[in-house]
């Protein structure tokens, strides 16, 4: 059965340690060499750049998120083991690890280690599918003629390069489709490598939870439970049609996933729709001076991650849900394209005068959509606002000292309301 040893990377017949360095972090399976599609996801990726950043961090539970009223955005693996978990209200989450140490994110810096991350993936394949700033898909077909070693290698070799060079830990998913190489990266974190070969798909989907499939939500999920269908073996005893009349398009995905089938190609290409960020509060709140700061520290955060990625956007959307949880939005088109924290807020802040009666709210986010090229961005002029040119250049200078000092060199008065 081929092997591989994670740390010296050495290609052996079989064996529990590997030969060469004796490492008991050995991966074996009849199809390694064969499969080519990947999911590689980091490890607690904020909390884990904070560690790294702060060795002091190093065994503390580290909680990355929004304050006593937000919500967790992640939690290290010391803090997720005392129940910390991802979207969890702070006010819990601290109950529950009352040592916990709460970092606000740093989202342009955050961004910045991704494309670290990112340029060390573009080496092995031109097909990349980024999901976020942590994970992407890696379709590492016809590469082995080029690297002189099968995907297996490469992707083991990529982990162990993010550790040495960036300190960072990721997870590998192999497989033979996005579907399943997902599910792989998720079954043995942090640190590990998970292979689902062809042969054995039906044996491993067969007892397995239908809420393992990305995209299934408590919503889904409650509608999958009045159908008694709660295990990859409940789908397969249902009709594609009976699935389809029931769930839509949805019941198409879910007939071929339930026979492990998933014929969607990894794709570099496929655009960015939006950037967005949102915040909920513990207690539900109408007092527009705290709003006004969330708006501010919202654009901030957005428009981090559009300078990150090159990218602006044409159409500014406000978010709010409600006490009684309904959610009303508003948007609107700019005559141009930003990636500006002020024009952002700016803008927002005008759509959230058109409804600041309609509070409490407990819900705040912001949003730009109809994303393009950052090239010319912010250029054009404003006979309403004279003053813009001059606070671009100020964003500007800010931008250029935070890069240089980090993100808490400069804070505007109102993003500490």
């Amino acid at each position: 059965m081929p092997s591989l040893c994670r740390d010296c990377l050495n290609e052996f017949p079989a064996g529990r340690r590997c030969p060469s360095c004796r490492s008991p972090r050995v991966l074996s399976h009849p199809e390694l060499y064969s499969l080519s599609i990947a999911h590689m996801d980091c490890d607690a990726f904020y909390a884990s750049v904070e560690k790294r950043d702060n060795p002091e961090l190093a065994d503390k539970p580290v909680i990355i998120g929004g304050g006593k009223r937000g919500v967790v955005s992640t939690a290290c693996y010391v803090a997720r083991i005392r129940g910390v978990k991802s979207a969890m209200p702070m006010f819990q989450a601290l109950k529950l690890c009352p040592d916990g140490v709460v970092i606000k994110p740093r989202g342009s810096h955050y961004a910045a280690v991704s494309k670290q991350i990112r340029a060390l993936m573009d080496e092995l394949s031109p097909s990349i599918e980024p999901l976020s700033l942590d994970e992407a898909f890696i379709d590492m077909t016809g590469t082995e003629r080029l690297h002189g070693h099968p995907p297996a290698v490469m992707l083991a070799r990529l982990v162990k390069r993010m550790d040495e060079e960036l300190g960072l830990t990721g997870s590998i998913g192999l497989s033979h489709n996005k579907f399943l190489a997902k599910v792989a990266s998720d079954l043995d974190k942090p640190r590990g490598f998970s292979v689902i070969g062809k042969a054995e798909t039906m044996a491993f989907l067969h007892d397995k939870p239908v809420r393992m499939i990305w995209g299934v939500g408590p919503a889904m999920q409650a509608s999958l439970d009045k159908a008694g269908i709660r295990t990859f073996t409940d789908l397969l005893r249902w009709d594609r049609g009976d699935l389809h009349a029931r769930f839509g398009g949805m019941g198409d995905r879910l007939w071929h996933l339930a026979r492990g089938q998933d014929h969607r190609r990894v794709s570099s290409h496929e655009p960015m729709k939006s950037i967005s960020n949102e915040t909920t509060f513990f207690e539900d709140t109408a007092n527009t001076d705290i709003l006004d700061g969330h708006l501010w520290r919202l654009s901030e955060k957005v428009a981090d991650r559009a300078k990150a990625k090159d990218t602006a956007g044409r159409i500014v959307t406000l978010k709010l849900k409600r006490a009684n949880h309904s959610s009303l939005s508003r948007r609107i088109s700019l005559p141009d394209m930003t990636q500006s924290a002020d024009r952002i807020y700016r803008t927002a802040r005008a759509l959230f005068d058109t409804v600041a009666d309609q509070g409490p709210f407990r819900l705040i986010g912001v949003g730009i959509s109809e994303l393009g090229s950052a090239v010319g961005a912010d250029s054009s002029g404003d006979l309403l606002d004279p003053q813009a040119p001059q606070r671009r250049a100020a964003e500007k200078a800010t931008d250029a000292i935070r890069a240089r000092f980090g993100d808490g060199a400069i804070l505007r008065g109102r993003a500490i309301r």
